[in-house]
Order: C-alpha cells, then sequence, then structure tokens
C-alpha cells in the first residue's frame, strides 16, 4: 500500500500515526503542498478534491483521512464492532470534523500558512473568531474525558484523530493549559511511540 501525504499536515500526520498503531505496511509517497505538488494532473487523477492523504491499495484509491484510517484500523482493536461503541467512535470523528478541524483550520491558516507562504500578517480578526470556537469544542472534550481515559471509552481512531490535530495547537498558539483532561489525555496519546513516529516525520520538514 501507498500513502501520498505531507506530514506536516494534521490530517497526513493522524493517518500515520494510526498506520504506526496498527503495523499497516504502508510506502510512503511526499507530497508537497507548499510546492502546489497535490495541484498537478497526476495527482488529481488520484485525488481531484486536490488534498492529501490518499492511499493506493492495488487498484483500490481512498481518500479522506477518516476513512483511510477506517480501512487501516479495520479488524484491530482502534475499530471497535460492538454497535454503541463504534456509534461513540463515529461521534467523535464527526465532531472533530465539523467543530475542531474548522476552529483550528481558521488559526492555523492565518498563523502558520500564510506565514510558511509569504502571505503576509494574519488576519487577526479570523484568528480570534477560530480561537473562540476552539475553546468551545474543547470545552465538549474536556466534560468527556473527565470520567474517561480515552475519548469514545477504549482506545480508537477516534483518539488518533482527535491528538493528530491538537498535537499541531501549539504551533497555532492555541493554549490548552487550562483543560486538565484533555492535557493529561493528550500527553498519554502524544508517548505513544506511534504518535511519536508521526511527530518526528512532521518534525523533519521543518
Amino acid at each position: 500500500m501507498k500513502l501520498y501525504d505531507f506530514p506536516f499536515s494534521p490530517n497526513c500526520r493522524k493517518v500515520r500515526a494510526t498506520a504506526y498503531e496498527v503495523g499497516a505496511p504502508l510506502e510512503y509517497v511526499p507530497v508537497n503542498l507548499l510546492r502546489g505538488e497535490s495541484r498537478t494532473p497526476d495527482f488529481l487523477r488520484r485525488n481531484p478534491n486536490g488534498l492529501v492523504p490518499v492511499l493506493e491499495d492495488g487498484d483500490f484509491v481512498l481518500w479522506e483521512s477518516v476513512a483511510i484510517m477506517r480501512y487501516l484500523a479495520a479488524g484491530t482493536p482502534l475499530l471497535p464492532t460492538a454497535r454503541r461503541v463504534v456509534a461513540d467512535v463515529d461521534r467523535w470523528l464527526a465532531w472533530q470534523l465539523a467543530h475542531l478541524v474548522p476552529a483550528m483550520n481558521k488559526v492555523g491558516f492565518e498563523r502558520v500558512v500564510k506565514q510558511a507562504r509569504g502571505m503576509g500578517p494574519a488576519d487577526e480578526a479570523v484568528v480570534q473568531a477560530g480561537t473562540t470556537d476552539f475553546h468551545a469544542s474543547i470545552a465538549v472534550l474536556e466534560e468527556t474525558l473527565a470520567g474517561r481515559e480515552h475519548v469514545a471509552g477504549p482506545l480508537s481512531v477516534a483518539d488518533f484523530a482527535i491528538a493528530g490535530h491538537l498535537s499541531f495547537a501549539p504551533a497555532c498558539g492555541l493554549e490548552l493549559g487550562r483543560y486538565a483532561a484533555v492535557g493529561s489525555w493528550l500527553a498519554r496519546m502524544l508517548a505513544r511511540d506511534s504518535m511519536q513516529r508521526a511527530l518526528d516525520d512532521a518534525k523533519a520538514l521543518q
């Protein structure tokens, strides 16, 4: 299997961490987003959206990070099968896509992407709006993690999906210090070998 990705991207790092956790044998093909490599005709044949990551398994091509995570984790403990547990996992996967990611993307684009591409200063009004949305989302996560070791009960792809994005929070200047339960959970997640490998891959690009 091949994974076309850009390790600095949170969507890619959460897929890498999942792959490392389950021991998926992947060949990594770099796609440099800063150089526009996801917009080439060759890449667009793999994903017409022009986004990474993309998984190739023989003649099967799969895009969208959560779909790839679920595909890699199928048949492992990271993707439970009990009806209510898997519904809870899906709930948190949907939550990070609907609430956490849009908030972080607002801030990340202004503070990280603009700087990397020389696009001028951050729009502080957008940063403030994204920061407000971020803290509203993290308050919801804090309430859940106050009574759980992991977001859906057992360790699952949902933990890797959320941790992959929150590992990007320091680069965005987003603080988690006031959230004790989230901070403790995130520290446990980032201490896992699989997450450390994914983070090391991202650091190698800096």
